[in-house]
């Protein structure tokens, strides 16, 4: 779903895309619509295995934008909604958009202290933006996996109850093929009691 979305959502953006993919199928997905591969991360089994692929990507993707080579990133990722329902979303990490960037400048200072820049101020915003993309990565991260976990625990819990349905139905016919042979075995010994039976006698 999320590879067929983001093909969907990439092919209306303008200029040429370099994709990097999380998992193998989402790989093979992306590589049959014909987009240019750039990098293959292994998909993270754990919350503990997330850090390390989100230093994996900035590092690459700081790379690659000091060369000049990034011009947008866009993230595409599952995110969980109620149940084991999830629905593929697309965020747009760089450059910063200005209708996020004007929300956030309206949401008002929690305290009366404001805060104080330490050191330069372009020093402060790239830290500032490096955290912004951790965090959206790791976040993006951390809702694929929930999504793929509810969807495992859905399936496993439809498997057990087909499972259920089952075996009450092979209990049901186990019961009535046994009631039947036992009828069958009752018939039986009733017919040749009468059948041995003298005609007269009783």
């Amino acid at each position: 779903m999320v590879a067929d979305f983001a093909i969907k959502t990439l092919s209306a953006l303008p200029g040429k895309h370099e994709v990097w993919a999380v998992g193998e199928r989402v790989h093979e997905r992306l590589a049959d619509a014909g987009l240019a591969l750039r990098g293959l991360f292994p998909v993270p089994n754990s919350v503990k295995a997330i850090t390390p692929l989100v230093g994996q990507i900035l590092l690459g993707a700081e790379a690659r934008e000091q060369r000049g080579e990034v011009a947008e990133i866009h993230l595409f990722h599952n995110c969980p909604k109620s149940g084991a329902v999830y629905e593929p979303v697309n965020q747009r990490l760089l450059p910063l958009d200005e209708e996020w960037r004007h929300k956030l400048a309206a949401v008002p200072w929690p305290t009366g202290n404001l805060p104080q820049v330490i050191g330069g101020g372009t020093a402060t915003l790239r830290a500032f933006i490096s955290g912004y993309l951790f965090v959206s990565i790791f976040r993006a991260c951390a809702e694929s996996l929930a999504s793929e976990n509810a969807s495992r625990l859905a399936a496993m819990q439809r498997a057990d109850k087909n499972i259920d349905e089952l075996l009450e139905d092979l209990n049901r016919t186990f019961h009535r093929l046994r009631q039947n042979g036992i009828d069958e075995e009752l018939f039986d010994v009733v017919s040749g009691f009468e059948a041995l039976t003298p005609k007269g006698s009783k």
